[in-house]
C-alpha cells in the first residue's frame, strides 16, 4: 500500500480569540447541565443520566481548557517580546 502524499501545502491556522471561545463553549456546557437538572427524574426512567453528567464533564473538561489556553497565549505574547529587538540606547547615553 504506498503511503499518501498530500498534493499540496496545508493552510496556515486560523488566528481567532481562543480564550474566549472556550469560554465560551464551557459557559454553553454549564447552561446545558443547570436546564437539564429539573428533568433529572425523566433522565433518570428513561435512562439517559449521562445526558447531564456529559455537560458537567464538559463543564469540566471546558476549566481546564480555560487554563491551558490562558497559558497558551500567555507563552505567545512572551516568546513575541523576546522575538523583539529591544531599542538601542540613545546616542550619549550610557550603555548598560
Amino acid at each position: 500500500m504506498a503511503k499518501w502524499t498530500p498534493k499540496h501545502e496545508a493552510p496556515e491556522p486560523l488566528e481567532g480569540p481562543v480564550v474566549a471561545t472556550v469560554t465560551g463553549g464551557t459557559i454553553l456546557w454549564f447552561v446545558l447541565f443547570l436546564a437539564q437538572l429539573p428533568f433529572y427524574g425523566w433522565f433518570d426512567d428513561h435512562g439517559h443520566t449521562w445526558w447531564v453528567w456529559s455537560c458537567l464533564v464538559g463543564t469540566s473538561l471546558g476549566l481546564i481548557g480555560i487554563w491551558y489556553a490562558r497559558g497558551w497565549e500567555a507563552a505567545i505574547k512572551r516568546d513575541a517580546e523576546l522575538a523583539t529587538p529591544t531599542d538601542p540606547p540613545a546616542a550619549g547615553s550610557p550603555a548598560e
